[in-house]
């Protein structure tokens, strides 16, 4: 039996103490590392939760809820199993719970306060929780705190860039056109000239209407012609449900048609874009009069798979989604818009550098590359195009024999196409440098002449 005397001279002897005091001392290194993999490890669960809803706010949430469970057990553990208790884990904890729940119950309302509230608070909470380690963990492992405290900074400046350039932007690129309700959100249409048939140009993957500046004006010249904004791009607002080539098309009828836009219509896809307008041709067969393929994404006559359609699968992935955008809230993306679409005439490419940078059109990205199976699928609904005007344009650098084969397959859709290829041109040349846009832009114009002529497009 252990006697107080016993006990004293062996912590002389050793410098640790004895019996429990021993046993509370070594762990709290192993209850710091426990709580931040429960606090992970927690927030991914409820992220996944069929009870948290499926947008960027309610992931969002559910994730600080996690963090703030992970917290919560450092302050409780802390001091029921060491002797170095951290008390300061209970601000953290609440901040977390807190802001969690106010996102997860009131989603984008409150959005727009926390983007401004949440900068310098996460930076004071930073702070508070280094005072709080320096005077409370007494061990080298207040080294598994750091890099936390560290991100928990590094968030706080980047969501404050991120926010201070948002607002910039929103003064200095007001919206051109109209925004107008689809059903459920809101899209932008802008549409320019005078004449008939009306053009509508639809952007390729991850790009919005200013990305068509060299075209829409050139266009412009010689008719009518709209370009708009799919959902979460540019200035409309974002869907709360997979934007497939079905949906993107359907919003696109019922755009043009609130938008007193008559068709029939000519339609221009480049590469991405080129897929949502074969499934508009596959739909809306008496709309279209004509149509420019613009070096686009093969479709594909396969069956859907099942998982295509499983509306669980649907849901995982768009919490994915809402996931993976995170962090543009923190300035990422307008880093990588900061050298992005130089080619693009000025006002344009600082358009499209504003809408890159923001959580929405980076969400809008990764669904749009989640929903492409789908789409390409969709999009092979349309095998035949008749004797309409069909222009299909391959960009002569960059293309392998299979793309080639598919853009010569595309050009058999109508007996009245001819298929080109542009020459020293890569793919995103053909809407944003203004030599192979001029090009693209003059393919356009001759579809338009055919349909107003009736006679072969030009080769």
């Amino acid at each position: 039996m252990s006697t107080p005397a016993a006990s004293t001279v062996s912590e002389h002897v050793t410098g640790r103490p004895d019996g429990p005091d021993a046993i509370r001392r070594g762990h709290i290194g192993w209850v710091i590392a426990a709580s931040l993999g429960v606090g992970l490890l927690t927030a991914l669960v409820l992220a996944a939760a069929p009870f948290v809803p499926a947008t960027e706010d309610g992931v969002t949430g559910a994730v600080l809820i996690g963090f703030a469970v992970g917290w919560t057990m450092l302050a409780g553990l802390s001091a029921l199993v060491t002797d170095q208790s951290q008390r300061w884990a209970l601000v953290p904890a609440l901040f977390m719970a807190a802001s969690g729940l106010v996102l997860v119950m009131l989603g984008e309302r409150a959005r727009d306060i926390l983007n401004w509230v949440w900068p310098p608070a996460v930076l004071a909470l930073a702070i508070w929780m280094m005072v709080g380690t320096s005077r409370q963990l007494r061990s080298r492992s207040r080294w598994l705190l750091h890099p936390v405290i560290g991100i928990l900074v590094l968030t706080s400046v980047g969501g404050l860039y991120e926010t201070v350039g948002e607002a910039l932007d929103a003064q200095s690129y007001p919206m051109p056109g109209q925004l107008i309700d689809v059903g459920g959100h809101s899209l932008h249409l802008n549409c320019t000239g005078s004449g008939s048939p009306t053009v509508v140009l639809e952007p390729g993957s991850g790009e919005m209407s200013s990305n068509m500046g060299w075209i829409a004006p050139a266009v412009a010249a010689k008719t009518r012609v709209c370009v708009y904004d799919r959902a979460g791009r540019g200035w409309s607002q974002p869907a709360t449900t997979p934007q497939d080539g079905t949906q993107i098309a359907t919003d696109l009828h019922t755009l043009l048609h609130r938008g007193n836009v008559p068709g029939p219509y000519v339609l221009a896809g480049h590469s991405f874009g080129g897929l949502y307008v074969l499934a508009y041709a596959a739909q809306y067969p008496d709309d279209v009069a004509g149509m420019v393929l613009v070096d686009s994404t093969a479709p594909k006559a396969a069956p859907l798979e099942a998982a295509a359609s499983d509306a669980r699968s649907a849901e995982l992935l768009t919490r994915v989604t809402a996931m993976l955008s995170i962090p543009a809230r923190f300035g990422l993306g307008r880093l990588y818009g900061m050298v992005a679409f130089d080619s693009l005439p000025p006002r344009s490419r600082d358009e499209v550098r504003a809408s890159l940078s923001t959580a929405a059109n980076l969400r809008s990205g990764i669904d749009e590359f989640v929903q492409a199976n789908t789409a390409m699928v969709q999009a092979g609904a349309l095998t035949d195009f008749a004797d309409k005007p069909l222009v299909v344009l391959t960009a002569g650098v960059g293309s392998d024999e299979a793309h080639l084969a598919s853009q010569g397959q595309l050009a058999t859709l109508s007996t009245n196409s001819v298929h080109r290829t542009v020459e020293g041109a890569v793919h995103e040349a053909l809407v944003a440098d203004q030599a192979p846009a001029g090009v693209t832009a003059q393919a356009i114009l001759d579809v338009v002449t055919a349909v107003r002529t009736g006679e072969p497009v030009v080769p």
